[in-house]
């Protein structure tokens, strides 16, 4: 019998009396093999047949029963079939069609091609709406029938749509493929544009926002229901529906931990060693450790506040102790401001400003330690700062501060010096006062230099320089009062028809001004006074001798280079000056000419004392008179002296290093100029810091007048005569066994960066971390490690992921290494460093890690090959003996490279060496994952994989996880731990057409 169309053999089945499976084998005879059910609508035609009465057609709802679990029709056919339904007054065809979703609606699956797997998920998405529709038509009908009071079908039929709804919601694996035909959905209508809105409503995707609205309607009329419990499941099922697009967001934070070493290192070392720096970096860096260590916002706060009490209680006396000051009470406020922006959450952040100050008062210890340092009570003072700037309420401001006056210990009032005043009261204070100077050197300096000097003067005296500098450092200012300087140190070079009043006032604030920008530049760094490169101008005097003349460490200056050799006969005269007046003269001089004519001055004069030509007596005199007025002429001959003397052998340094001698102690005469004294105690630090390598390197000492504090506290650090690599491994091994690192050790490590270069650096922390094997110890371990490396954090992520991994993963010799719990504390340092690494990298680098040498980028594209094409040499090596694994089924999906991933879609620069490095890793996971040898370093992948997953934020669009492979997903899923549907969609590029393919045909197979 010829059978013409599905319809007339359904007919044929009915008449007939068929059984279900009697059914499908002669269905299979009546229709050949070339098309598939689903292209044949079989689902929908049953349907179509089942409900033409009131009641459904039991027999052909055998039939479509039977498909379904034998597979004949897909489950995105059925659930498109269903919700063609609309007639919800017929009571016993939607229940039929309740009972049929029931069977599958929270095992759904597809293993066909991707387009399938999205079929299915907006196929879910209208059969959501439907069970919506029809659960709304239920509970009016209900409410109908208690008004007509007949109740019991109604809600018979009401709980059983709400069972069906809530079965549906509360599979994960369903809630992904639901986010994934939202997003879908939206792609659409951005891609068609409002003008054909008409074809969007033929599509079967239901819209997002009408689910939201069905729930809307849902709720009020469930609000006039009586039954608790119909009304509790449905508000359930609209908390898991509103859930969906945040499920990758909600991580629990760690409760159990008190303290955290990463926050504590990245507070210390940016007090220590980057006072200068703007806060929004430290912000995002610190806000980085708290999201991948997921920890609470009071903990966070307190442990920025624990950070800076120990650096005021353990920095060196003297301008560290005041950098301390000004970081904690000028910059560490701003910090915590700009955190509150981030925050959002439930609770205020004030509230938990409030909450970490609590938990700070219980540390008594702690803060009486550091009131005693600072001579005051330094809590008092924090409270006040913070209550400035809106970060706690009056309220809880008053109760902290009665609290901490409570607690505090009695002895510690009485012994407060009232002669000596505390550090955080002076650095509040000179705050606006840095503000009132620069408006002051903004006015013309012309007009009143003497009004200016007496500002200057006053500035010199005790520590109000280090204090006012400290106060700018910490408010971003110190680059605009460094310009204000040299602007006025570039005024005073030329005097033009002066008397002598007016000459010893230039001469002064020509040497003020040149001594403040030495001092600014040796305490934080010449970038400070760099101006930004502008060609046309012309660059000031101090910048041109400050970047070719001035000695500073790591900077090795040439003595016959031209800039020390100036105009032959302007060094004649200067020498003749020095020689045979009594003292310098000041009127019509040229100060700046006479700073660089000065060193091939010294020249002629060492020569004429080596030859006996000068007796030791004119040297005096020499010196003398260029160090009696101004201070900056001994300052550039020492400069170049410095310079000098390292070019000499041993027996000829006697007589420049005696020089340097001389020009370091003070001249004792009447005749100086105003604040001789101050200039001189700025001027003998400046040569000290400018001598304090070669001396080193000489072995030679020079005694400079003492000011009673150490000037150069962490110079110098490490041992002699030890190999750097124990010393290394020493101070690594005290810093883990402690769980914090302190600022000696931030600096000895710095020194060890410098000197062993980044790979020597990170490869032998690393060998330490595996090492280890006591589970706690490699959590901590990771915790400091991850901070160390944030001393140059974009180079050491270059090393660790493009040459100390890939050579751990792909040597079987070393795999063992890799085993837990070291392997996973690599794999979690790994993830930190790559995603802190690339967060960052599109900003600058710091001006603490701009000093260091910068690896060639050369060498990272020779490494790793720009063309996609080409693989690399490592990836040659690892896929000589696999077969080419296309993992993807479809044929369309062949074609696609095993190579291809978002990054390439979203054209990322590949010549960054960060993302060739980042790209080339994750091939070798992808390799690592479909191989035949399991081994460690799978588990390793699959411990770096949870990693990445475990600190994303929602959505991984422009994060690291991009240069994975689009094939890796399917592999990744074949691991036990790995195969969930929130995996799925935390590692694929969910704003791609493709990423959503290829997480729906992951999911959909799960």
């Amino acid at each position: 019998m010829k059978v013409v169309n599905l319809k007339q053999a359904i007919l044929q089945a009915w008449k007939e009396r068929w059984s279900d499976y009697q059914w499908a084998i002669n269905m299979k005879k009546f229709f050949p093999k070339g098309a598939t059910w689903d292209i044949l609508n079989l689902a929908e035609a049953l349907l179509e047949q089942a409900m033409i009465g009131p009641s459904p057609n039991p027999l052909i709802l055998s039939y479509l029963k039977y498909a379904i679990s034998s597979q004949m029709v897909s489950y995105s056919s059925v659930l498109t079939a269903i919700s063609k339904f609309d007639d919800f007054s017929r009571d016993l065809c939607v229940q039929a069609l309740l009972d049929i979703m029931d069977m599958f609606c929270d095992r759904l699956s597809c293993h066909g091609k991707a387009e399938e797997c999205i079929g299915l998920c907006r196929a879910l998405l209208s059969a959501l709406h439907w069970l919506l529709r029809c659960t709304a038509a239920s509970a009016e009908q209900l409410q109908e029938g208690l008004e007509a009071s007949t109740p019991v079908t109604g809600e018979k039929q009401l709980a059983l749509c709400l069972q069906c709804l809530e079965k549906t919601l509360s599979s994960t694996k369903n809630r992904a493929l639901l986010h994934i035909a939202k997003l879908e959905e939206a792609s659409l209508h951005t891609s068609q544009g409002l003008g054909q809105g008409g074809t969007r409503a033929n599509q079967p995707t239901a819209s997002w926002t009408a689910i939201e609205h069905s729930f809307l309607k849902l709720g009020e009329i469930l609000a006039n229901l009586s039954n608790i419990q119909l009304r509790s499941q449905a508000e359930q099922c609209g908390t898991l529906f509103r859930s969906i697009p945040t499920m990758l967001s909600v991580h629990s934070e760690q409760l159990h931990k008190t303290g955290f070493p990463t926050v504590h290192a990245l507070v210390l070392l940016e007090g220590t060693m980057n006072l200068t720096g703007e806060t929004q970096p430290l912000v995002e860096q610190l806000m980085m450790a708290k999201r991948m260590q997921h920890i609470p916002t009071p903990l966070f706060v307190l442990e920025i506040w624990k950070a800076c009490f120990v650096g005021l209680i353990e920095s060196p006396e003297g301008t560290q102790e005041l950098k301390w000051t000004a970081f904690t009470y000028l910059k560490i406020p701003q910090v915590l401001v700009k955190l509150k922006k981030y925050s959002h959450g439930d609770r205020d952040f004030t509230e938990d400003v409030n909450c970490a100050f609590e938990y700070l008062l219980k540390l008594t210890p702690l803060l009486d330690k550091a009131d005693q340092r600072c001579n005051c009570d330094c809590t008092n003072f924090l409270l006040q700062e913070c209550n400035k700037q809106g970060l706690l309420s009056e309220a809880n401001f008053a109760n902290l501060v009665a609290k901490r006056t409570a607690d505090r210990d009695p002895q510690l009032k009485s012994s407060e010096n009232a002669n000596i005043q505390p550090n955080p009261g002076l650095i509040l204070r000179a705050e606006p006062t840095v503000t009132n100077i620069l408006k002051t050197m903004d006015a013309d300096h012309s007009k009143s230099p003497e009004g200016l000097l007496g500002v200057l003067g006053h500035m010199l005296s005790g520590k109000s320089l280090d204090l006012l500098l400290a106060a700018a450092a910490a408010t971003g200012k110190l680059k605009s009062f460094a310009r204000k300087f040299i602007n006025l140190n570039e005024f005073t070079t030329h005097g033009s028809g002066e008397g002598t009043k007016t000459a010893s006032v230039r001469a002064l604030l020509f040497d003020i001004s040149f001594l403040m920008l030495c001092h600014v530049a040796q305490t934080y760094g010449s970038e400070v006074i760099l101006s930004e490169s502008s060609s046309e101008a012309e660059v000031p005097f101090f910048e041109t001798w400050m970047q070719t003349c001035m000695p500073e460490e790591g900077k090795i200056l040439n003595p016959d280079h031209p800039c020390f050799r100036p105009d032959s006969t302007k060094v004649e005269s200067l020498v003749a000056l020095l020689n045979n007046s009594s003292e310098m003269k000041l009127v019509q001089m040229k100060w700046h000419e006479a700073c660089l004519s000065i060193s091939a001055a010294i020249l002629e004069i060492l020569n004429a004392w080596e030859n006996g030509v000068l007796a030791f007596e004119s040297i005096q005199k020499i010196t003398d008179n260029i160090k009696g007025k101004v201070c900056s002429l001994a300052v550039c001959a020492v400069a170049w002296l410095v310079a000098h003397v390292r070019m000499l052998g041993l027996d000829e340094r006697e007589k420049s290093l005696q020089m340097i001698r001389q020009l370091a102690g003070p001249l004792y005469s009447e005749n100086t100029l105003q604040f001789y004294n101050e200039r001189v105690v700025i001027m003998n630090s400046i040569l000290e810091h400018m001598c304090a390598d070669v001396l080193q390197q000489t072995a030679t000492q020079i005694k400079f007048p003492s000011t009673g504090v150490d000037t150069m506290p962490y110079w110098n650090l490490l041992p002699p005569k030890r190999p750097i690599k124990e010393v290394l491994m020493d101070i690594f091994a005290k810093v883990l066994e402690k769980g914090w690192v302190d600022s000696r050790s931030i600096h000895i490590l710095d020194t060890l960066l410098h000197m062993g270069g980044v790979y020597w650096f990170c490869n032998n922390l690393i060998k330490e971390l595996l090492k280890e094997t006591r589970k706690e110890y490699t959590l901590r371990a990771v915790e400091l490690l991850y901070s160390i490396f944030c001393l140059d954090m974009q180079q050491v992520t270059l090393v660790l992921l493009g040459h100390i991994l890939p050579g751990l993963l792909t040597d079987s010799s070393k795999w063992h290494t890799l085993m837990d719990p070291p392997g996973t504390a690599l794999a979690k340092l790994a993830v930190w460093c790559a995603l802190s690494s690339y967060s960052s990298h599109k900003g600058q680098a710091s001006s603490r890690q701009k000093k260091r040498h910068r690896e060639d980028i050369e060498d990272y594209i020779s490494l790793f090959p720009v063309e996609d094409m080409q693989p690399s040499k490592l990836m040659r090596l690892l896929s000589s003996n696999e077969d080419d694994a296309n993992i993807l089924s479809s044929p369309t999906d062949r074609s696609m490279n095993s190579s291809l991933s978002a990054s390439q879609l979203h054209t990322v620069n590949m010549r960054d060496p960060l993302n060739r490095v980042l790209a080339n890793l994750f091939l070798l996971i992808s390799s690592i994952l479909g191989s035949r040898t399991a081994g460690p370093h799978t588990q390793f992948v699959q411990w770096f994989m949870e990693e990445c997953v475990d600190c994303l934020e929602q959505d991984s669009r422009g994060s690291i996880l991009q240069f994975m492979p689009f094939t890796t997903v399917s592999e990744l899923v074949k691991v036990s731990a790995m195969s969930s549907p929130k995996v799925v969609l935390a590692i694929t590029d969910l704003s791609l057409p493709l990423g959503r393919q290829v997480a729906a045909k992951a999911i959909a197979a799960l």
